[in-house]
């Protein structure tokens, strides 16, 4: 009875050697392994890209200053799977929950190279360098690629509007002054608007970057998932 018991032990052993132990050397090769408490759900393929009358939507040029008071363009993410938001550092709303959510990202995918983060400020008279330098030392390890950016009104009000159509104005009848969504926007390494399909099969378009208790799978969550399909994509 013991000798059966021995070599049904040595079995599991075997089983444990063969499939799991190879799978994870390849996930420590590849560099993905995801330090977050958050889990990556498998399950999505492919993500769609936004199209606009028929064409594939790119993230338009922009340049702005950021907390190192360096100029940085769209260009300087061109290789990177990368996430956008606008918000603004006194914001008392949802600016502290988009981040914390946003720093979950960065935990996980960071230290990547191919891997960024642009946070582009709604209140650039406020948020000077200085200000985005002080605000970031929350959110920023040393080695991480996640730029707080500011630059004129018109030019970052044109971005959030018109290039990505995500609301932001100035309002002084909410808390805080500005109003805006909060929305992720995820990119390829190719400057591509990508995002999943919904239950009817249509583009999410925007992850929310906010809490969801009432949904299945928050906007991080997705968020997790489909930065490692694009780090994937050749």
């Amino acid at each position: 009875m013991k000798k059966n018991s021995y070599y049904g032990l040595l079995f599991i052993v075997f089983i444990f050697a063969v499939i799991v132990v190879p799978k994870i050397f390849n996930r420590l090769a590849n560099g993905y392994t995801v330090e977050s408490s958050r889990s990556v759900k498998p399950g999505f393929k492919a993500l769609d890209f936004i199209k606009i009358n028929g064409n594939s939507k790119k993230v338009p040029e922009f340049l702005f200053l950021n907390q190192d008071s360096l100029f940085i363009s769209n260009e300087d993410y061109l290789g990177k799977v990368y996430v956008i938001e606008f918000f603004f550092s006194r914001c008392p709303s949802i600016c502290p929950i988009m981040n914390k959510n946003m720093k979950i990202l960065n935990d996980a995918y960071g230290a990547m190279e191919d891997f960024g983060i642009a946070s582009f400020t709604i209140d650039p008279d406020y948020d000077t360098p200085s200000i985005l330098k002080k605000y970031a030392e929350g959110y920023v390890g040393q080695n991480d690629y996640w730029n707080f950016l500011t630059g004129s009104k018109t030019s970052v009000y044109d971005l959030a509007n018109k290039g990505f159509n995500i609301f932001a104005e100035i309002n002084p009848a909410v808390a805080g002054g500005f109003e805006h969504q909060g929305y992720f926007a995820l990119i390829d390494k190719n400057g591509f608007i990508r995002s999943r399909e919904d239950s009817h099969g249509n583009p999410i378009v925007y992850y929310s970057g906010l809490d969801q208790e009432d949904v299945e799978e928050a906007g991080v969550d997705m968020l997790l998932t489909d930065i490692k399909l694009l780090l994937n994509e050749n």
